[in-house]
């Protein structure tokens, strides 16, 4: 079993870099001395926004004192004065905690900024400092950049970042001392080990019992890019690490339309690290947003179906889920666009239905604990389509993606009676162990026992339904074009001689809606364009417009619920009417 505490298993982290996201001078330096900064409590305003997204942990990026981005720490005790004072971090980690939000922060303990108190001291008093020993290869004979008059490593060749001496037994106590004074003042419940492989393994083994004997439920989380992850990820280190394998798997496998890319690192990881429970994420503060990575933006709601419904906790960082773009850029500025400032009640752009989503999202998954622990099984995996299972805690939970050129049928197997749809609200009837569930472009559906109590919230949908459709106009989907001549020759049409007979109806897909002026064929084969909506006079249910296209011109009028919904033809599911193109 996973060495990870429980609470993480049934958590959402919201992951928020506070020096961009409150606006924070970009130096410590340029803050006016004369005024007192406060900007830390605005995560207070924050709380109902992540109570909306079920958010039940916040990681924060580094709050201490430093130099300038934060991970050049000068005073490990000490909130910095660009955020606020310590006493408004109480503040801040108590209202979290009030409102079962947890506190994650991230440990820089690889190196310190120029302004720590110990590398000062070797400034001033060279070979004379009691602090030599605490920094990596100084040498007195060479010198840097900053012509300091000795060399010293620092991390990356950063010489900005003075790399610290973690075998050192006065600086492990010196940092321990530290993450006991965050215990003990703010009640953080774990911590993020900044650039962890570059950590000497005794230290973080040190942390990892000295953590556990304060708090039994104390989580452990290491950035980790390459290699192997159960060298870090195991009982006597971290409980997890940053799950990049699988970020790039995710973004990179809806950019090529490649569900194999994502489905092998998942089961890779699976073989290879076992239960340990992985730190899922998109996009953070060192990699372009998602928004900015995707070739087609609307494939960002399958990612983020995915990244909740894969093993492992899922991350959203902040403003991604109104679909911000921010790419990565070069030098001094690289992490600016990556590292805004927001006021979530003025973001330019924003979309909402991307944050109801994931909203939808986080609660779902706070009511399934199938999504939360149980075990992942691949059932069917084609380029543009994925349809796996999540079983356990007595629950089978199948999730479907689709990022094909149109609606996709899904062959669901499953020992349930009937299929709901946690994101649509759509149930589907199972006939023989088999749910026929479509799903539209781009879309994504969660599927669980439509008959279990955790369903109740989610209102049934009835094949028999009539009620009114909404009629919006829309960026044309492009499907693909065929030789529509012979089919004409060869299936029969609708006409004035031979009604259509009643065939079964499955409803109307969610998603589906009504484009005026779209051209569609039927699936007979005849081809029309949707010219217009209009009510019936008795009983005033919404019909649709269409005029034929192919022999002679003809008007035709259909109630929209039937227009737009998928029928049996011959036991194969499939639109009545499926969209070609907008013709104007």
């Amino acid at each position: 079993m996973s060495n990870s505490p429980e609470w993480i298993k049934r958590s959402a982290v919201y992951h928020i870099y506070p020096l961009g996201a409150f606006g924070c001078e970009r130096r410590r330096c340029d803050l006016d001395k004369n005024t007192q900064s406060h900007r830390i409590l605005g995560m207070l305003e924050w709380i109902s926004h992540l109570k909306a997204m079920n958010i039940t942990a916040v990681y924060f990026g580094p709050v201490f004192e430093s130099v300038a981005h934060g991970y050049d720490t000068t005073d490990y005790k000490k909130i910095d004065e660009r955020l606020g004072t310590n006493d408004d971090f109480t503040k801040v980690c108590d209202a979290l905690h009030e409102n079962g939000i947890r506190v994650i922060l991230d440990g820089v303990f690889n190196h310190v900024g120029r302004d720590h108190f110990a590398f000062r001291d070797v400034q001033m008093n060279r070979e004379r400092s009691g602090y030599c020993s605490w920094f990596c290869n100084l040498n007195f004979g060479g010198n840097t950049g900053f012509n300091d008059g000795f060399w010293y490593e620092g991390w990356n060749n950063n010489y900005d970042l003075v790399k610290l001496n973690l075998k050192n037994p006065g600086v492990v106590e010196y940092l321990l001392d530290a993450v006991n004074y965050w215990i003990e003042q703010w009640h953080i419940d774990g911590i993020r080990f900044d650039a962890a492989d570059c950590l000497d393994k005794d230290f973080i083994k040190r942390i990892h019992d000295f953590t556990r004997g304060k708090k039994s439920d104390f989580w452990l989380m290491g950035e980790i890019i390459h290699g192997n992850y159960s060298m870090w990820a195991n009982p006597d280190m971290f409980d997890c690490v940053t799950n990049y394998q699988c970020y790039k798997g995710i973004y990179s496998s809806h950019n090529d339309r490649n569900y194999f890319e994502i489905a092998h690192s998942i089961e890779y990881q699976m073989g290879q690290y076992g239960d340990i429970y992985m730190y899922n994420f998109v996009d953070n503060h060192d990699v372009a947003r998602l928004a900015s990575q995707l070739s087609d933006y609307d494939r960002i709601y399958c990612c983020y179906t995915l990244l909740y419904t894969m093993y492992g906790v899922p991350s959203i960082y902040y403003g991604s889920e109104f679909g911000i773009k921010g790419e990565k850029g070069r030098g001094a500025d690289a992490d600016v666009a990556i590292r805004p400032c927001i006021d979530l009640n003025d973001i330019p752009g924003r979309d909402d239905k991307l944050f109801e989503h994931i909203c939808t999202l986080g609660a779902v998954r706070a009511e399934t604990p199938a999504l939360q622990t149980g075990k992942y099984n691949k059932i069917d995996l084609k380029n543009q389509t994925f349809l796996y299972k999540r079983e356990g805690e007595g629950q089978t939970v199948y999730v479907a993606l689709n990022i094909s050129d149109g609606d996709y049928t899904f062959s669901v197997p499953t020992h349930y009676q009937k299929l709901a749809d946690r994101l649509s609200g759509r149930s589907f009837e199972v006939i023989n162990g088999v749910a026929s569930v479509t799903v539209g472009k781009n879309r994504s559906a969660i599927l669980v026992d439509a008959n279990s109590s955790a369903h109740t919230s989610i209102p049934e949908i009835k094949v028999s339904d009539t009620k009114p459709v909404e009629i919006v106009e829309r960026p044309p989907v492009q499907e693909e074009k065929t030789e529509k001549a012979a089919e004409q020759k060869e299936e029969k049409t609708e006409s004035a001689v031979n009604v259509p007979q009643k065939r079964k109806s499955y409803g109307i897909p969610d998603g589906r809606m009504l484009v005026i002026g779209g051209r569609y064929r039927h699936f007979k084969g005849g081809e029309y364009i949707v010219t217009g909506t209009a009510c019936d006079h008795e009983t005033l249910e919404p019909v649709c417009i269409y005029l034929q296209i192919y022999d002679k011109p003809r008007a035709w009028v259909r109630p929209i619920s039937e227009f737009l919904d998928d029928i049996d033809d011959n036991g194969n599911r499939k639109p009545r009417f499926e969209f070609i193109e907008r013709a104007y």
